[in-house]
C-alpha cells in the first residue's frame, strides 16, 4: 500500500502510514482470547492501537445478555493497562453495526492502515457479510486461528477466493475459550 503521512529526514520525504487494528464484536462477554490476538497483532504486524469496535448487536447472533454499558466496562476491566487497545462504539456515529461501513468511516483518515482482525470461525461466514468483498478490498484481513475451526475456516469459500496481499491466516499459542463458551456458564 502506498502511504500518505510524510515525515522528513535531509531533503527527502518518506511517506508513512499509521497501522491500526480493528476487532469488531459484541465482546459478550470480553476475555482474554480477545487480549491474545491484540496483542499478537501488534506485535507481528507492528500495529500503533488495536480499536475493539463493540457492537450493541451481532447479526450473526441472538440478543446479548449483558448491556452495552456493562460489555464496554467488562472490556475495559480485561484491557487493563494495555493502553494500546481503545473500546469505542461506532454505531451512532456511522449509523450502522456493519464491518463495511466502520471501515470506511475509518478510511476517512488517510494517514490509517487498517488491518481487520477476526477470529476463523468467522472467516468461515465472511462471504455472507455485507460486502465483505470491499470490506476486504479497503483493508488487511487478519485472521487468527481457532480450536476447531481450522480446517473449515483454510477450506471456506473466503479463504479460497482472497488474495494472499489481503489475508493473513495466523496460528500463534491460543486461548481455548470463547464467548459463547462464557454465555452457558
Amino acid at each position: 500500500m502506498k502511504f500518505q503521512a510524510k515525515e522528513k529526514y535531509g531533503h527527502k520525504l518518506i511517506d508513512k502510514k499509521i497501522r491500526i487494528g480493528i476487532l469488531g464484536g459484541s465482546f459478550d462477554p470480553a476475555h482474554k482470547g480477545h487480549l491474545k490476538i491484540s496483542k499478537e497483532a501488534k506485535k507481528r504486524f507492528h500495529l500503533k492501537k488495536i480499536i475493539w469496535a463493540i457492537t450493541k448487536k451481532n447479526p450473526f447472533k441472538g440478543e446479548s445478555k449483558n448491556t452495552l454499558n456493562g460489555r464496554i466496562k467488562d472490556c475495559k476491566k480485561i484491557i487493563g493497562s494495555n493502553s494500546f487497545i481503545k473500546v469505542k462504539f461506532y454505531e451512532k456515529i456511522i449509523n450502522s453495526n456493519k464491518t463495511f461501513h466502520l471501515i470506511n468511516h475509518l478510511k476517512k483518515n488517510k494517514e490509517l492502515e487498517i488491518y481487520f482482525l477476526m477470529g476463523a470461525d468467522n472467516l468461515i461466514n465472511f462471504h455472507k457479510w455485507y460486502k465483505s468483498k470491499l470490506i476486504a478490498q479497503k483493508c488487511n484481513i487478519l485472521v487468527f486461528d481457532r480450536h476447531g475451526y481450522k480446517k473449515n475456516s483454510l477450506k471456506s469459500k473466503t479463504f479460497k477466493k482472497l488474495s494472499k496481499n489481503v489475508l493473513t491466516f495466523i496460528e500463534f499459542n491460543k486461548v481455548n475459550i470463547s464467548s459463547s463458551q462464557l454465555r452457558k456458564i
